[in-house]
C-alpha cells in the first residue's frame, strides 16, 4: 500500500470519528474532520481536487460550529438559562460517564442541569421547564452540526472518487 493509500484511509477514519464526535461530547468532532481534510489535502495525493474539497469541507465544517453555537447560545438567552447550569449539566455528565455506561454521559448532563435549575429557580416545575429547554436547545445545536458534518464527509468521499477517476 502506497503512502498516499495509508493517509486516504487514515483520513476517513479520523472523519468518521469527527462525525461521531459531533453527537458523542467526549470524542473530538468538527476540528478532527478539518485537520483530516487538510491533512488528505497534503497529502493524500489529490492535487488540486484535494483542496477543492478542503475548502467546501472546511466552509460546512465551520457553518456547523457557528449555527450550533449561535441557535444554542439564542435558544439559552431566550429561556434566560445561565452558562452555571449548562457548565454543571457538562461536570455531571462526565462524572455519570464514568459511572454509568455507554448513557452516563446523556443522564449526568441532564441530572447535572435539572440539579443546578433547581438550586436556581427554587420551583421544581420552573427547573423541569428550562431544563428541558436546555437539553433541546443543546440538541438543536448538535444535530445542526451532525448534519453539516455529514455534509462535509459526503464532499470527501465525492473529492475520494473523483480523485480516484482521474
Amino acid at each position: 500500500m502506497n503512502p498516499e493509500a495509508v493517509v486516504t484511509v487514515l483520513c476517513g477514519l479520523a472523519i468518521l470519528v469527527g462525525v461521531a464526535g459531533t453527537i458523542i461530547p467526549v470524542l473530538p468532532g468538527s476540528i478532527l474532520i478539518a485537520l483530516s481534510l487538510l491533512a488528505w489535502a497534503l497529502w493524500g495525493g489529490a492535487g488540486t481536487t484535494g483542496w477543492v474539497v478542503f475548502g467546501v469541507g472546511l466552509a460546512f465544517v465551520l457553518a456547523g460550529m457557528a449555527a450550533s453555537t449561535v441557535l444554542t447560545g439564542r435558544k439559552l438567552k431566550q429561556h434566560r438559562i445561565p452558562s452555571r447550569s449548562v457548565v454543571v449539566g457538562l461536570v455531571l455528565g462526565v462524572v455519570g460517564m464514568f459511572v454509568i455506561p455507554v448513557v452516563g454521559l446523556f443522564v449526568g448532563f441532564a441530572a447535572g442541569l435539572l440539579l443546578s435549575e433547581l438550586l436556581r429557580t427554587r420551583a421544581f416545575g420552573s427547573a423541569v421547564a428550562s431544563s428541558w429547554a436546555a437539553l433541546k436547545a443543546t440538541g438543536l445545536g448538535m444535530i445542526v452540526e451532525f448534519g453539516l458534518a455529514c455534509l462535509s464527509a459526503s464532499t470527501w468521499l465525492i473529492g475520494l472518487w473523483v480523485a480516484a477517476a482521474a
